[in-house]
């Protein structure tokens, strides 16, 4: 009974007393007298249930949003319902398999996890993939920043075309943006202080959202701008002036269906920030970080369901594999389109110093992990990696190939193996053995991230082999 009313909590709300115990033996001293151990994330967290669902939320959503109406009229509405509740439900497993590990030692840091579990090669291993993930994720927001605030200020200047101000010149509005708003939201000291810039940034999609939905009333179909169809005809080879162009399809089937599940699967990566973020959640148990995950995920999956959903029915079979593009087809400077992919650029500007905190987070643990925080060491990295990932978007003209390269392996890798795993290896065999169902099905997990990695890698070779390839969005 005394097991069951540990630190105020029962069985009842969810509260694991063996994890407790666990928690216990790895932070309070062995010994009579003895010194506090001091981890690397030993401290009181402060952020709000709310904030962390913002922040969490907002790692979650990413630029492949915009390529969720293409998957979907390459699946058809009912097969990408049913593909989208799976991965939502997978990565919500996933979580829970990370927290469950991360309670049994009292660690709160994805690196220190795989030290835990494999030594100084698994803390390597997990750092490696969450820098070079997350990079990637950086880099593909300042693509689009690059790519789209142009033509946005172009447009709303109503020029119908670049005519080379520097104002309209991508590499010095990625490298202002970045200064100006990334850097100093990056050098806040806390991620739980990112709340309300991540709010902010949620509201903004909310606002996309809204905007799809109001288009769909809008826009008819087929469209009558006729160089649009012919367009959209030479590229996914229909007629959009044929019968039943314009009726939805529940269920299809084509050679493009086989990437929509690499592309839902990236889409709820955001497994680097969710113990940085359960460290900082305050009163934070295993049970109230899970609820904040389950929260983000569900209002995730209704936002991108939604979205997929309005954006397919309005354009059908010549959506495109970049929603906003589609409407700009149909008018180039309508308001409303302009005020969406500004709101879009701003949640994805926003974006970036979220996804930041991971990378530093992972090289502090490989190089200063028994240093004290210290202001020099924190700035200096965030600027390191801003202007390399600064560096990257202006020197390399397309990088597509290195990002698929990149979530194919890691984006498997932090869903699914990794958190398996260390679920194997960390919970100890007296308490799970290695053929009780939990392990069994963490194995099962672990070998479905493999497969979705050999799929996913097996695309882009194709894809390299034909010259055939199509670019429908990432995280």
């Amino acid at each position: 009974m005394e097991l069951q009313k540990m630190n105020g909590h029962s069985k009842e709300d969810g509260f694991d007393p063996i994890d407790a115990l666990a928690e216990q033996e790895e932070f309070l001293p062995h010994k009579p007298g003895a010194k506090k151990e001091t981890h690397f994330t030993d401290f009181e967290g402060k952020t709000s249930f709310g904030m962390s669902i913002f922040n969490l939320s907002n790692a979650i959503m990413g630029s492949g949003i915009l390529g969720l109406a293409y998957a979907m009229s390459n699946t058809g509405i009912l097969l990408f319902i049913i593909l989208l509740v799976c991965i939502a439900l997978l990565s919500a497993y996933s979580i829970h398999l990370l927290l469950k590990s991360a309670g049994v030692v009292g660690i709160r840091a994805y690196e220190q996890l795989g030290n835990r579990a494999f030594g100084h090669p698994g803390k390597m291993l997990a750092a490696v993939i969450i820098t070079v993930h997350n990079i990637g994720a950086m880099s593909s927001y300042l693509f689009i920043v690059k790519s789209e605030l142009p033509l946005v200020i172009q447009a709303f200047f109503g020029k119908q075309e670049n005519t080379g101000e520097w104002f309209l010149n991508g590499n010095y509005l990625i490298i202002i943006v970045s200064v100006l708003i990334i850097f100093p939201l990056a050098l806040m000291k806390h991620l739980g202080y990112l709340g309300y810039t991540s709010g902010f940034s949620l509201s903004c999609m909310v606002f996309f959202l809204i905007s799809v939905i109001y288009k769909k009333f809008n826009i008819p179909c087929p469209l009558a701008d006729d160089h649009h169809n012919k367009t959209a005809a030479d590229h996914y080879s229909v007629d959009s002036t044929a019968d039943g162009f314009c009726d939805s399809k529940l269920f299809t089937m084509n050679p493009q269906t086989a990437y929509t599940i690499p592309i839902l699967a990236f889409a709820f990566v955001c497994h680097p920030e969710v113990l940085p973020i359960y460290t900082e959640l305050r009163n934070a148990t295993k049970k109230r970080m899970q609820n904040v995950a389950n929260i983000s995920i569900l209002a995730m999956f209704v936002m991108y369901l939604l979205t997929a959903l309005f954006g397919y029915l309005t354009f059908y079979g010549a959506v495109e594999s970049e929603l906003l593009h589609t409407y700009i087809r149909v008018d180039p400077l309508d308001v409303l389109i302009l005020c969406v992919r500004l709101a879009v650029l701003v949640a994805v500007t926003l974006t970036v110093p979220v996804v930041l905190f991971p990378i530093r987070k992972a090289v502090l643990q490989i190089f200063f992990a028994d240093k004290p925080f210290h202001w020099v060491r924190h700035i200096g990295i965030a600027f390191c990696l801003l202007f390399v990932v600064n560096l990257l978007v202006i020197l390399v003209p397309s990088i597509r190939d290195i990002f698929g390269i990149i979530g194919a392996t890691s984006a498997p890798s932090l869903i699914f193996i990794l958190p398996a795993i260390f679920y194997i290896r960390i919970v100890p065999e007296d308490q799970e053995p290695l053929r009780s169902r939990s392990k069994i099905q963490a194995i099962c997990f672990a070998a479905l991230g493999f497969v979705f990695m050999v799929m996913s890698l097996s695309f882009i070779i194709i894809d390299w082999v034909t010259g055939e390839s199509q670019s429908v969005g990432g995280h």
